[in-house]
């Protein structure tokens, strides 16, 4: 009896394993299946659609049709292409979408004669998402014939004009680059082209900034056409002032730009800018250093009532391969410190200055000249002061003074303090001023791309943030985009090659796609 029942007890175990075994089994075989079972899609566009090769074609007319529909949906749709520029190019800076995001009036930006995958054009619809009020539309001049005839453009020929009212602005594509003909580069403006634009006809009133002439080998028309250039990008009027021509300052001027005195101002000019400063308007000085001593107490003059003390005959130069561009000494790179002025270089790559030389601040006057001074740019205390033009050596010899020294500064003079029971503001003046010259000249710092980069982004900023901060402007205080770009010109066989992959090689996938399927489906 005993044995019975341990043999139906190992009977029992025995089925128990067989089933799971079989169970087992079982969902494996289902698994393989399901995975052996056809895809209804694929099984519908076998049998209806590549039954035959005109239903194939049929179906490769449909593909075509729905890809450029989704092309014509993303154009009307009108968003940003994808930039893969290194300094997004094609992008708008957030400065842009500042400048414009608060215009309450309607602007329209017409882009005549452009197609529509114009890259520019691309550029300028993305100020409609900063700012609904901003309408950028491409138009033909047969569709448009009232644009063309009102600002001039002829059949045939592109124009861009931005409108705001009675106020606009026509810009050609030569408006929107510049070229450095030193390594043949293509710089594109187009969005400080645009933003500028924008502005110009959007504004109450646009700054009026002079450059006094007759005293200095710097000009806006001789060695400072690039800053002439950058300036018209900005929201000002740029002008030439020849005092004695018409004997004072202007009273439209918001700001005096001086650039190195190689002699002493006239009696005539020397009153006119002290009486420009007691009005309370303010000054740009750039003075580059000075290599031999020369009487100038009229210069002196105006420059003492801001407590700078007269220019000493001397160079700043670098010890630290750090702070100079290209191994050379007298290229270097000061330090920025942090002011409303300098907020937005503050602890970028900085610039670069040729020939720098220090600005003296008779400390002892200015509370007694109601002056408040600001530094702007250092040199570190690695650097030193050189007098001696003859001395050949890299390092500070002895008796030659170390920094750190002050090469730009702002200054700012209180003309007559408020009177709160006669509720009169305060009257003041600015001078902001930098001993240096050369680094926004047209004179080329270095041959090399990285400082010759750094020229173009920084040097400028400096100077047209300056400029912005004394017109009362310091919205328009940024680190503007470097838009450096390569021209570059494809060969007739380049050309070609380009054309037959985009246009050839999909050709040739549809058709061997086709033939393959036609030979597999005779095999069966």
């Amino acid at each position: 009896m005993k044995k019975d029942k341990e043999e139906k007890l190992v009977n029992d175990k025995d089925k128990i394993k067989n089933n799971k075994k079989k169970e087992k089994q079982d969902k494996k075989k289902n698994k393989e299946n399901k995975e052996k079972k056809p895809n209804k899609f694929i099984e519908t566009i076998k049998k209806k659609w590549l039954i035959n090769g005109t239903k194939t074609f049929i179906l490769v007319l449909i593909i075509i049709a729905i890809f450029i529909g989704i092309n014509i949906l993303m154009q009307k749709l009108e968003l940003a292409p994808i930039d893969f520029s290194q300094e997004k190019l094609y992008t708008l800076t957030d400065e842009s979408k500042e400048k414009v995001k608060n215009i309450e009036k309607d602007v329209n930006i017409y882009f005549v004669g452009y197609d529509d995958d114009n890259t520019n054009l691309d550029l300028a619809k993305q100020y409609k998402k900063a700012n609904e009020k901003i309408n950028v539309e491409a138009v033909n001049v047969d569709n448009r014939p009232d644009l063309a005839q009102k600002y001039g453009i002829e059949s045939g020929t592109q124009g861009i004009i931005v409108e705001c009212g009675d106020k606009s602005k026509v810009l050609t594509d030569s408006d929107l680059v510049t070229y450095d003909t030193s390594t043949y580069e293509t710089i594109s403006i187009a969005e400080e082209k645009l933003t500028s634009s924008i502005q110009a006809v959007t504004t109450d009133k646009i700054p009026k900034v002079y450059f006094l002439t007759g005293y200095s080998e710097f000009s806006l028309n001789a060695n400072m056409n690039y800053l002439n250039m950058y300036l018209e990008n900005e929201i000002n009027e740029i002008d030439t002032l020849n005092i004695l021509s018409v004997g004072k300052v202007p009273d439209d001027c918001d700001t005096l730009v001086v650039t190195t005195p190689n002699k002493d101002f006239d009696d005539v000019a020397t009153n006119a800018i002290l009486d420009y400063i007691k009005s309370g308007r303010n000054i740009l000085w750039l003075n580059g250093a000075i290599t031999s001593n020369k009487d100038m107490p009229n210069v002196n003059k105006i420059l003492a009532e801001y407590g700078v003390k007269p220019f000493e005959v001397g160079v700043i130069r670098e010890t630290d391969t750090s702070k100079m561009a290209t191994g050379s000494p007298d290229l270097i790179i000061p330090h920025i410190e942090s002011s409303t002025l300098t907020k937005n270089l503050y602890n970028t790559a900085g610039v670069i200055l040729v020939n720098a030389t220090r600005i003296n601040m008779d400390t002892d006057k200015l509370e007694e000249l109601k002056v408040e001074e600001t530094d702007l740019i250092t040199a570190e205390e690695t650097s030193y002061f050189r007098t001696d033009f003859t001395k050949q050596s890299a390092s500070a010899s002895e008796g030659e003074e170390k920094g750190p020294f002050v090469i730009g500064a702002e200054l700012e003079k209180t003309i007559t303090e408020a009177n709160e029971e006669n509720e009169q503001s305060a009257i003041k003046s600015k001078l902001v001023i930098y001993g240096e010259n050369y680094f926004i000249s047209d004179y080329q710092l270095s041959q090399n791309s990285q400082y010759g980069a750094i020229q173009l982004a920084y040097n400028k900023d400096l100077v047209l943030n300056s400029i912005a901060y004394l017109v009362d402007r310091e919205e328009d205080i940024t680190a503007r985009k470097s838009t450096g770009t390569v021209t570059y010109t494809a060969t007739e066989q380049q050309d070609t090659i380009i054309r037959v992959i985009i246009f050839t090689v999909p050709a040739l996938i549809i058709i061997v796609g086709i033939i393959v399927w036609q030979v597999r489906r005779r095999k069966k």
